[in-house]
């Protein structure tokens, strides 16, 4: 890696962080697992006499009343069912998208059966999936962790198949590539040759289609479909923010409820994904932005995103719709004629505002957290327009941005370590699809 140039490493590292999904990640992770798991152990889901899920407690809490993509159901255990019943591990994050009415119909019988068996896992590791497959006198076991298609080691019948080797802390990995600055990111967004990065703007077409499929369906809490509803009647105003909103939660929406259309995902999250590039795409739109313009603003509120994200880990007790509306807040910034000072104010503003808000797992009730965001990174970014931000003398803000965003990381990483097992607690208390977890 030491060998690339700025353009080539933020490619790679875009390339990386920015894939297509079906399904919320975590449980999708799962399924994962559990595909490779059977394609390794060789016998279908009927011989199965038991399956052992050990998940850490981020997995858990987003996994636990997520819908499942074609099933009509919602959880870990009909996740884990998908993915040994059709499920196909070259596939990645779209380890489902592909599965029969059949693989869903044994899915549900495999739940049925009662042979799922959830546990915690306890390791430091906030992102671990692990699974064992019992047939008869034969058993093989996956492993992922630190990102959700990540497999560090598969064993069959007690031999390992596969296991990662531990990297030399002075060697450097294509999961190590950081982006140095927000000045540094706002450049190669200025710069950089769009040919390499197309998929950016196939991602904001594909998770437009989503926002579309949850303005014409019901899905979840409908969040999107009574903006629309509310601006026809003229109880919202039809401007820009609600467009943008609308088209966000939306989206959110549909994933969540389990809508099969795949999404483009922004560090490991659908919901980040859809909360980079919805809202860009849709002051684009309705301010004329040309081509270039709409693709340079998605790929600097992609790589922003990617910048707030670093030092705080995939899963965190912060909502993660925070660093992907420092990301929107960025790319909404340029599209109105922002500069870079205005894209440092517009960060400042939403680190003072959405610092706080929690994430209590995968669920309908997102699509309420992505319109707030959405929101928030408008104000951020017209008050920024305006030169107007946070003072870095008060609160947990500093008069330099990138200081703001390591205090950020603090508190989502070590600083709501407590946070989190309180709120996967209180999930798990509840009974139903929790117990025994």
């Amino acid at each position: 890696m030491q060998s690339m140039n700025r353009d080539e490493r933020y490619t790679a590292l875009l390339r990386q962080e920015v894939v297509p999904a079906v399904g919320c990640t975590e449980p999708i992770a799962v399924a994962l697992a559990c595909a490779k798991a059977r394609e390794v152990l060789g016998f279908e889901a009927e011989d199965f006499e038991k399956i052992e899920l050990i998940l850490s407690r981020n997995i858990i809490k987003n996994a636990l009343g997520v819908g499942i993509p074609g099933t009509g159901m919602a959880g870990i255990p009909i996740a884990a069912a998908m993915g040994c019943t059709g499920g196909d591990p070259d596939k990645g994050l779209e380890v489902i998208a592909e599965v029969s009415e059949d693989g869903v119909t044994r899915a549900k019988k495999l739940v049925s059966r009662r042979i799922i068996v959830i546990s915690r896992y306890e390791g430091h590791e906030k992102l671990y999936v692990e699974t064992v497959i019992t047939a008869g006198d034969h058993q093989a076991s996956v492993i992922i962790k630190n990102s959700h298609t990540d497999v560090h080691r598969i064993v069959k019948d007690g031999q390992t198949v596969m296991e990662k080797p531990l990297v030399p802390a002075d060697e450097e990995t294509l999961l190590e590539v950081k982006t140095e600055s927000l000045e540094d990111v706002f450049a190669f967004a200025m710069e950089s040759d769009l040919a390499p990065l197309g998929f950016i703007l196939e991602g904001a077409r594909m998770n437009r289609a989503a926002a579309q499929e949850g303005l014409t369906g019901d899905y979840g809490l409908r969040v999107g479909k009574s903006i629309r509803r509310n601006v026809e009647r003229s109880i919202l105003s039809d401007n820009l923010m609600t467009y943008a909103v609308e088209l966000t939660s939306a989206a959110a929406d549909a994933r969540m409820a389990g809508c099969i259309l795949p999404v483009m995902t922004n560090s490991g999250s659908g919901n980040q994904g859809i909360t980079v590039s919805l809202p860009v795409a849709a002051v684009a739109e309705k301010t004329g932005a040309d081509q270039e313009k709409l693709h340079r603003a998605l790929v600097l509120s992609n790589l922003a995103a990617v910048h707030a994200k670093q030092g705080m880990g995939r899963l965190t007790a912060l909502c993660g719709a925070i660093t992907a509306g420092i990301g929107a807040a960025s790319g909404i910034a340029f599209l109105l004629g922002g500069t870079l000072a205005h894209v440092y104010k517009a960060v400042q503003n939403m680190i003072g505002d959405l610092t706080g808000m929690v994430c209590d797992g995968a669920k309908d009730g997102c699509a309420l957290k992505v319109a707030t965001v959405v929101e928030a990174a408008f104000r951020s970014a017209l008050l920024a327009l305006d030169d107007i931000e946070i003072s870095g003398e008060k609160g947990i803000n500093e008069c330099d941005v990138e200081k703001s965003l390591k205090n950020l990381a603090r508190i989502g990483g070590a600083g709501m370590e407590e946070t989190d097992r309180i709120i996967l607690d209180i999930m798990v208390s509840k009974g139903g699809e929790g117990s025994g977890i």
